[in-house]
């Protein structure tokens, strides 16, 4: 069993493949992987720190647009994991460019050469932010697409050029869209790691709007579980949402961070509201439970602890990172 994990240097990848080689998943205790990531700036081979050393994998520095390379790396591979994506909100409202090539155009590369290699699984992993924004109940897998910001209509467009190399060609792809991730290893300009940080530093922390926005939260751990469900037994052409089953505004998020690094609100900086701002995001993920037996098992409480404690045992990973892309508030 050989699995192609693209942006597997990244913070869900590199939880997927550490914890593939760690035995995590039975249906893929033998599998060799192979990484293929570009390490642009939230990449990292640090994050594969922990297995560099196992036979099982190998890493390759490249760019999933580049067709000859996706072409030679995908012989021989069962499965496909497709991680990689330009995936921040905020760096897509200022330049949109990099979010379409290569969430879009990179996507029916790695399909394309999927199909002619005859790969037997393709996941691709996606976003709740295609759905749009929900006021109230939770986003069942057939709701329609309605992308609001630059990343989540990219995400929304692999989606669906997936979907169709299932219908047209037959390859058998899978869908997952994952609510909010948290945990360790996560770059440091999503908001708990750049929360944390800045607050653990001292400095002050930007909290959107009146923040309200409603997020529901999940552990990468059990986002990585879920993936591997789908990889394992889901139903080709099917779409299966991830969800953590924690919801809280931002407001409510800031106050925890706050209490759990010993800080209070006069380390908060209202700023103004992020453009085209989704107010909630809720998926059901009822699907992925009935089908494939998936239920989150990291509770918010004692993943965020764990979470906060790798932040403050870890500046070695994060600080060089925040020099670099100059995140600090």
């Amino acid at each position: 069993m050989r699995i192609l994990v693209t942006g597997g240097a990244g913070f869900i990848g590199s939880h997927y493949v550490r914890r593939t080689l760690y035995g995590a998943y039975p249906g893929y205790a033998d599998a060799e992987i192979v990484v293929l990531d570009l390490l642009t700036y939230a990449g990292s081979e640090a994050n594969l720190a922990e297995v560099a050393d196992s036979p099982r994998l190998r890493f390759v520095r490249g760019d999933i647009r580049d067709a000859e390379l996706v072409n030679e790396l995908m012989v021989g591979v069962d499965t496909v994991v497709h991680f990689a994506a330009e995936s921040h909100v905020d760096r897509s409202i200022t330049g949109a460019a990099d979010f379409i090539s290569t969430n879009v155009g990179g996507t029916q590369i790695l399909l394309q050469a999927a199909l002619e290699q005859g790969v037997s699984k393709f996941v691709q992993v996606s976003t709740d932010e295609v759905y749009g924004s929900i006021a109230e109940g939770s986003w069942t897998e057939d709701h329609v697409l309605e992308p609001n910001s630059p990343y989540s209509a990219s995400k929304a467009g692999a989606d669906l050029v997936a979907r169709a190399y299932h219908r047209t060609h037959g390859l058998p792809v899978c869908i997952t869209r994952c609510s909010n991730n948290y945990g360790p290893y996560q770059f440091p300009e999503k908001v708990i790691p750049l929360f944390l940080t800045n607050l653990m530093d001292g400095h002050k922390v930007p909290l959107y709007g009146d923040g309200l926005n409603v997020r529901d939260w999940l552990h990468v751990d059990d986002h990585c579980a879920g993936i591997a469900l789908v990889a394992e037994r889901g139903r080709p052409g099917e779409i299966y949402n991830i969800g953590g089953g924690t919801e809280m505004s931002n407001k409510e998020l800031t106050g925890l961070l706050l209490e759990a690094t010993g800080t209070d609100w006069s380390m908060v900086e209202p700023v103004t509201d992020r453009k085209g701002h989704d107010r909630r995001y809720s998926v059901d993920h009822t699907k992925i439970s009935d089908e494939l037996g998936y239920q989150p098992q990291v509770s918010f409480v004692d993943g965020l602890a764990r979470t906060v404690a790798w932040y403050r045992e870890h500046r070695d990973w994060w600080e060089p990172l925040k020099a670099r892309a100059a995140l600090s508030s």
